[in-house]
């Protein structure tokens, strides 16, 4: 009967549902910065479970949950998951992602609402752990303040690392084979998407028009 507790309990299952949209993107866009992304999801993963380890601090109320993976909680993995999501999304969307078209009021709202959005869900996410006990306060922050920081370096490890290499990794045969892609030099990737389908479409339809006469 604790309807908030069931809306937490389905919020929580944020990252569940995060990963499996990231692997259906990069089935269909192939894109190596898509895949670099969920490269550092599972590295910050990594690192939560090695910190967990070391630290080794029990959760708040373990004879609560008896299904979880792991009897350690310090920090929390799905506020380190969160965090590091919404910190790297944001500074993907405003540091990647540059204007290219003349709605700057348009693509900045959006942008700030993504934004809004994002950090909402992460703090909606941080304190489901706390309600349904799986997690305290500080298991919690800390796992924030690792996700952000771990996105801020992951962030700036892509950009200043590996896109250069981007171009090269795009043409090793295995990557032509599997079709995948490097859209790095692009400032906007999706409008840059809209622009080049609606010009095909239109320049199909044309061709589509001089058949049928």
């Amino acid at each position: 009967g604790d309807f908030s507790g069931q809306l937490l309990a389905y919020l929580s299952l944020g990252p569940i549902f995060i990963i499996v949209g990231f692997v259906t993107l990069i089935i269909f866009k192939r894109e190596l910065h898509t895949i670099s992304f969920l490269g550092g999801l599972a590295f910050n993963e990594g690192v939560n479970w090695l910190i967990k380890n070391v630290i080794r601090e029990p959760r708040p109320c373990e004879e609560a949950h008896s299904t979880v993976t792991t009897k350690y909680g310090m920090p929390s993995s799905h506020s380190q998951f969160m965090w590091f999501f919404s910190v790297y999304s944001f500074l993907f969307l405003y540091l990647r992602m540059h204007q290219t078209n003349n709605a700057r009021f348009l693509d900045l709202l959006w942008r700030h609402v993504l934004s809004i959005c994002l950090v909402t869900v992460a703090l909606l996410v941080s304190y489901s752990r706390v309600y349904l006990l799986y997690h305290t306060w500080s298991q919690v922050l800390y796992g924030g303040v690792a996700g952000s920081i771990m996105a801020i370096a992951w962030f700036a490890f892509t950009q200043e690392i590996l896109t250069p290499l981007f171009p090269r990794i795009a043409a090793w045969p295995i990557s032509e084979f599997f079709l995948i892609r490097d859209t790095s030099l692009i400032p906007n990737i999706l409008w840059f998407e809209y622009t080049v389908t609606r010009a095909e479409a239109r320049n199909r339809q044309r061709k589509l028009g001089t058949k049928l006469q």
